[in-house]
């Protein structure tokens, strides 16, 4: 009989960090379960979690260091591999200077500590401060948002006695909030659905409102008129923690609910009847999509627009609404730097808000930046030929560079374009730190991520290969960790839970400290010390400082006769699956089974009007490229728009279709919701 262990660690197939109960066998991670204590998952998994053993074992995993030689690449040592990028940044940092190189960290790397702050760590000791992630695409936007009006990140709670989901689809992309919404329909609470397609939950909600893709911040001011006009605003909490609202009663009142029946599609009495209700709900909170508001020409000033939402109903820091947390103290394994990232200029709130700066540059600016500024890229964890807008210009770009590195899990689209790929260790195979900031009234919880098998094949984990390379570069002394725990460790200590005590005595791991309601102090981290409505902050660097409204730049109310009669149908990419995140997960047989290949969503009429039916081949265009998919009728889809899945690669890569230089202009994220198009049978 073999020895046989359970290890309580936690999953990073998705960014939630769910716990998990490890059987391992001889060695061999030979069961994952969902751990029942944990708070964000009690006891499920996804299918991705699931899965995970077909993921950790599979036979498509890179094995060795890989060398592009010619047109295919070679198996090589790692030493040879290291020794090889090193020399080669040696001799591009001598020639143009360190800021010459890039470096980019996927998804997986915004809750992995680990590797986006080794990541940030090894371009600062290398002497550039060009880091980049998903984070300048995704998410930020609205953390940047709340902190320019709140001070600090207020995040929705999982229990809520009213549910806006905004664009968002959790049974599809947020697996824990699906678990809560379920239990507390049951319960009592109500739901709202506003999107474009009639998901599931719709039918279950006590409102659907099916809106114009790009018009979210239409439908937000008109809300705000209507919760204003009709004094169903809380004047209390307004007249004690706010400033601007004075400013903010004239400016919204041209933002009547039929001047947003015209942009939204929506009718201005169910604006009327969703106002009434959020403004009477107690412990109210407005879901967001993981991206849907922010890739769209008006996504600051809809975040702002939401947080405005809930400011005035005064559902900030109490139980079910926006709760300003307690936030973990952790060592910081970035590294100061001199100068600023690409973006910086052109984008400033997006680096910098009142002397706080970010270490993240502008994604979208990079395929313009290279070769000129650019000249070096590693990618750790992230594959951005796929995910990052407009995937034409990006490998175009990536094609220009003298140094492209690949460390990760599984030969990407990224990685085929790249002079070296090298094997990355598993979420199974390495130390970490897992936390969790939204559980409910409880948070954050914090729990040790285990190394529950040796690494397999050649693979080497963020520190290790980081730590070797930087060594090669004669800046080892700036990587001083001699371990993944003592890394790690590090990371814990200015949390008071240290490694031995998550290890040894609490393995599930462990609440940090209760969520504070109300306003401790009766101040916020602002420089009024308010809830800033007017916001000095986007007024300094020549924005609106109350929301306004953007119309998509192109739209059938913006663009040009010839362009909407050349792309006559609105595009929104980027729909989600539960079954992958992003471009992973997709070699997993069990997933693909499941979801086993892409199509494009349409309304019945629309595609009757081009001759489309379910199951057809068709071609979907843009100005910047076409994909090719199969099509799916819908009913529950709006008419005249097509919804488009991220993920795939070759012809069916969503980002053929988007353009990197169609940008939001306050903090430069792209519009991928908000496009046009035209299709055609194949």
């Amino acid at each position: 009989m073999g020895q046989k262990v359970e290890v309580l660690t936690d999953c990073t197939l998705c960014y939630h960090s769910c716990g998990c109960r490890v059987t391992v066998e001889d060695g061999k991670a030979v069961k994952v379960e969902g751990l029942e204590s944990h708070p964000l998952n009690k006891g499920k998994l996804c299918p991705k979690g699931w899965s995970a053993q077909e993921n950790i074992y599979s036979p498509d995993r890179i094995k060795r260091p890989l060398k592009k030689v010619g047109s295919s690449f070679e198996e090589i040592s790692w030493d040879q591999a290291l020794d090889e990028i090193a020399g080669k940044l040696q001799d591009l940092k001598s020639r143009f200077g360190p800021q010459v190189l890039g470096v980019f960290s996927g998804s997986i790397g915004v809750e992995n500590l680990e590797m986006a702050g080794l990541v940030q760590r090894f371009k600062a000791a290398f002497g550039s401060p060009n880091f980049f992630s998903v984070e300048s695409v995704c998410y930020r936007m609205r953390i940047r948002t709340r902190q320019i009006t709140f001070g600090k990140y207020p995040t929705e709670e999982l229990d809520s006695k009213l549910y806006i989901l905004w664009g968002h689809n959790p049974e599809q992309s947020d697996f824990p909030l699906s678990l809560a919404l379920e239990e507390n329909l049951e319960n009592g609470a109500k739901l709202v659905v506003i999107d474009p397609k009639r998901i599931p939950l719709a039918d279950r909600a006590e409102m659907y409102l099916r809106i114009r893709p790009g018009t979210d911040g239409a439908l937000a001011l008109a809300m705000i008129h209507v919760i204003i006009n009709e004094k169903l605003h809380d004047q209390e909490f307004i007249d004690r923690y706010t400033v601007g609202f004075e400013k903010l009663v004239p400016h919204v009142q041209k933002y009547t609910p039929e001047w947003a029946e015209e942009i939204t599609w929506v009718g201005a009495k169910d604006i009327r009847k969703l106002a009434r209700l959020f403004a009477g709900t107690k412990g109210a909170s407005i879901f967001q999509g993981t991206c849907t508001q922010d890739q769209t020409a008006n996504g600051t000033q809809n975040s702002r627009a939401f947080s405005i939402l809930q400011v005035i109903t005064g559902n900030i820091n109490v139980p079910g609404g926006w709760a300003i947390s307690p936030r973990l103290a952790f060592g910081n394994v970035g590294l100061g730097v001199e100068g600023d990232p690409i973006g910086s200029e052109q984008y400033p709130l997006f680096f910098e808000v009142w002397g706080r700066k970010s270490p993240y540059g502008v994604v979208t600016l990079v395929p313009e930046c290279i070769p000129d500024k650019l000249k070096a890229f590693i990618v750790v964890g992230g594959n951005p030929l796929v995910s990052m807008p407009d995937t034409n210009a990006f490998t175009g770009a990536f094609r220009k560079l003298d140094l492209l590195v690949v460390h990760d899990f599984f030969m990407t689209a990224t990685g085929r374009e790249a002079h070296y790929v090298l094997p990355a260790c598993s979420h199974l195979e390495k130390w970490g730190v897992a936390y969790t900031y939204n559980v409910c009234h409880c948070l954050p919880f914090l729990m040790l991520r285990k190394k529950c098998i040796e690494p397999l094949h050649e693979s080497w984990s963020e520190w290790k290969f980081l730590t070797e390379l930087a060594k090669r570069l004669g800046m080892g002394n700036l990587f001083p960790w001699k371990s993944e725990e003592e890394l790690v460790a590090f990371e814990l200590a200015p949390s008071g839970l240290s490694f031995d005590y998550l290890l040894r005595e609490k393995p599930e791991g462990d609440y940090y400290q209760k969520k504070q309601y109300g306003i401790p102090g009766g101040q916020f981290s602002t420089p009024s010390r308010k809830i800033e409505i007017y916001s000095e902050a986007l007024e300094k660097v020549g924005f609106d400082p109350l929301p306004i409204y953007l119309e998509p730049e192109r739209s059938p109310r913006r663009a040009s006769k010839a362009f909407q009669e050349k792309y006559p149908l609105i595009l929104s990419t980027g729909n989600r699956n539960l079954y992958y995140t992003h471009s992973q997960h997709r070699s997993i047989a069990a997933l693909r089974e499941m979801s086993p290949e892409p199509f494009f969503e349409i309304g019945p009429l629309t595609a009757q009007k081009y001759g489309v039916r379910s199951g057809d081949e068709a071609v979907v265009e843009t100005n910047r490229g076409k994909v090719k998919m199969k099509a799916r009728v819908d009913e529950r889809v709006a008419e005249g728009v097509l919804l488009v899945p991220h993920g795939w690669t070759g012809e069916a890569n969503a980002n053929l279709l988007t353009d990197v230089e169609c940008r939001e202009p306050i903090l430069g994220y792209p519009d991928m919701k908000s496009l046009m198009c035209s299709i055609r049978k194949a």
